[in-house]
């Protein structure tokens, strides 16, 4: 891979823009119309996605979306490990598994599991979105699956966090009353009938 480095730094969310767009055309173009306004997650998707574009473009040779795979997928998230704010220790760190170490250490900073899972789910919605077929989508093939799962599990481990499942919380139920068995009157033994 290839990449034409950018100069400029990344904006507040992680993900490098385009050095070839000035701001105010990205703006007036990424608007379909403007008396609709994006919820956030479609506002993150299609910036994702023209950031997804922005990368096979500058790739060296250039690629066209057709020809992406989960290889050029993967390419793309280590690609973005460089505007990274996470700090991820090295086995050889002497706070690697501590999740608040006491001092600063130079550790590389990365982008977080959170952060890719987040961005492939994205990335994969807009892929069919934009008329990929879901068979062919490159950002749910297995490669990406294990690399993330990969990162997740270094990364537990070199932070000293766990991720696991949340589990959904169920609705308190409130007891509801039993309804009492018939009472029948049964003949007691001092009572009983002789024999």
């Amino acid at each position: 891979m290839a990449m034409m480095p950018n100069p400029e730094s990344p904006p507040p969310d992680g993900l490098p823009t385009s050095p070839s767009t000035p701001p105010a055309a990205a703006a007036t173009s990424s608007s379909s119309s403007p008396s609709r306004s994006l919820s956030r997650y479609e506002s993150q998707k299609r910036r994702d996605w023209n950031t997804f574009g922005q990368y096979l473009r500058n790739h060296r040779p250039p690629l066209s979306l057709g020809r992406c795979s989960g290889a050029h997928v993967l390419e793309f998230l280590r690609y973005l490990d460089q505007f990274g704010k996470t700090k991820v220790h090295t086995p050889l760190c002497p706070f690697f598994g501590q999740p608040n170490p006491p001092s600063p250490c130079p550790c590389p900073l990365r982008q977080a599991w959170g952060s890719l899972d987040a961005l492939i789910g994205r990335l994969r919605a807009a892929f069919e979105e934009n008329g990929g077929k879901p068979e062919a989508n490159p950002f749910g093939a297995r490669a990406v699956r294990l690399y993330l799962r990969e990162i997740r599990e270094m990364q537990a481990k070199a932070r000293g966090v766990s991720y696991e499942k949340k589990k959904r919380k169920k609705p308190p139920q409130v007891p509801q009353p039993q309804p009492r068995p018939p009472h029948t009157l049964s003949p007691s033994p001092a009572t009983g009938a002789a024999t």
